[in-house]
């Protein structure tokens, strides 16, 4: 199977004055079609940088990047803006929408940049936020929505371009537990639809959700394992499901 993101040995440094930073010190990393990973780690790890390279926000010091058969490491900024909008959903933490436009607005921003005609726009966007479960909130603003509503229209805008990934940045952070749960379980369908879901975070009951965990310490990965805990759950139901069918 071909990997749609490879990383090898990235490297970042940063200088601080008179300090040179090594934010990742040399990361080799495959992730497939269709894989749900967690990036996690302590701060200062080098997992939020890793998430800018992934993002195409910042680019290596040195290594190679390939997203979709797309060499991006040594891109120009402009390019990166292009493969950005094209490839990539972002969902973050403060959800990051615009406080005078509706859910809809919203929602058709990237297709605004990709150059989509209006008319395309409304449909696409109409029918991710009935995915996220949104259609009757599509005319409200999001100070008329609840922080569980206001997270997936940002879902809703990071799949509206349907990207090859979906990178979500600690998207339960600014969420109480009951909602988390729900955001999570929403990750869970879009993961099932297709989508490539990055997850950055640093609670570990969030990564759970995730089927392959990746850890980082002092730029480096440190461990990269499967969960366990998903692969014994999804066996478990896959044998109750076989006992039903007989």
């Amino acid at each position: 199977m071909k990997a749609i993101i490879e990383l090898r040995d990235i490297k970042k440094e940063y200088r601080i004055g008179t300090e040179e930073i090594h934010a990742l010190s040399g990361v080799t990393l495959n992730i497939f079609k269709n894989e749900y990973v967690a990036l996690m780690g302590p701060s200062g790890s080098g997992k939020s940088t890793l998430m800018n390279m992934l993002g195409c926000l910042d680019s290596p010091s040195s290594g190679e990047y390939i997203l979709n058969d797309l060499s991006v490491a040594q891109m120009s900024d402009n390019q990166l803006a292009e493969v950005r909008n094209k490839q990539i959903g972002f969902v973050f933490q403060t959800f990051n929408l615009l406080p005078r436009s509706t859910t809809l607005e919203n929602v058709m921003l990237p297709l605004v940049y990709a150059g989509i005609e209006k008319s395309r726009r409304e449909e696409m966007a109409k029918k991710v936020l009935r995915q996220v479960g949104l259609e009757n909130r599509m005319s409200h603003k999001p100070n008329e929505l609840s922080g569980g509503q206001r997270q997936r229209v940002a879902i809703a805008r990071a799949l509206v371009n349907n990207p090859a990934i979906i990178l979500a940045d600690e998207p339960t952070g600014n969420l109480d537990s009951k909602t988390s749960v729900e955001i999570m379980g929403l990750f869970e369908e879009i993961h099932k639809n297709g989508n490539t879901i990055i997850l950055v975070t640093h609670e570990e009951d969030i990564a759970l959700h995730a089927h392959r965990i990746v850890r980082l310490k002092d730029g480096l990965v440190e461990s990269d394992n499967q969960n366990n805990t998903i692969t014994t759950f999804k066996k478990r139901m896959d044998s109750i499901n076989l006992a039903k069918d007989h």
